[in-house]
């Protein structure tokens, strides 16, 4: 396992939504089959962006709108090239969310949860992370959150894939019609 880390370096990715720990896609990432990742630590966005969960399966979309929104609270993982694969497929990249690397607070998990805060303790970090480019503007006047979790007090809980109508496209409900993803 670690001879194939020399193949293939590691990338360092923040995740927001359904692939953190205790949430519905956090198998994917700790699936040793799918490669390798290693949980850095807790990590927030040193830029506002708006998190908002969205469509009849309640899926959390990070919207590329700088500025917009919140810093948002996620974690962060080292991962090798075969889980980055991964993660590009689960978010459809580069057609549906672009992956783009951004500037991230990076805190061990242990002195956040004594009551240390990120600017104090928090180490900038860059980071791939999943922002979906070209959507609807009516996506901007959903409630937008800082931090994700499925069992939140929003009440909207995610439906997984194999849940699914197969029928229903949700970059139809989220997407403008007229634009593609663009890197």
């Amino acid at each position: 396992m670690y001879e194939n880390l020399f193949k293939s370096p590691l990338q360092r990715v923040f995740v927001y939504g359904t692939l953190k720990r205790n949430e519905p896609n956090h198998h994917l990432i700790s699936n040793a089959e799918n490669g390798y990742a290693k949980f850095m630590g807790l990590g927030k966005t040193i830029l506002a962006f708006p998190l908002v969960i969205a469509t009849k399966y309640n899926i959390p979309f990070l919207l590329k709108r700088p500025g917009t929104g919140h810093n948002i609270f996620g974690e962060v993982y080292d991962v090798d090239s075969k889980m980055l694969k991964e993660l590009d497929k689960l978010e459809e990249h580069p057609d549906f969310y672009i992956r783009m690397e951004e500037d991230i607070l990076l805190a061990p998990e242990k002195d956040i949860t004594n009551g240390s805060n990120f600017e104090s303790i928090g180490e900038s970090t860059k980071a791939w992370i999943y922002l979906l480019p070209n959507f609807k503007e009516s996506l901007l006047e959903l409630p937008m959150l800082t931090s994700y979790s499925n069992e939140g007090s929003h009440g909207l809980k995610y439906i997984e894939r194999y849940l699914r109508d197969c029928s229903f496209n949700h970059r139809n409900e989220v997407l403008n019609s007229n634009n593609r993803a663009e890197n």
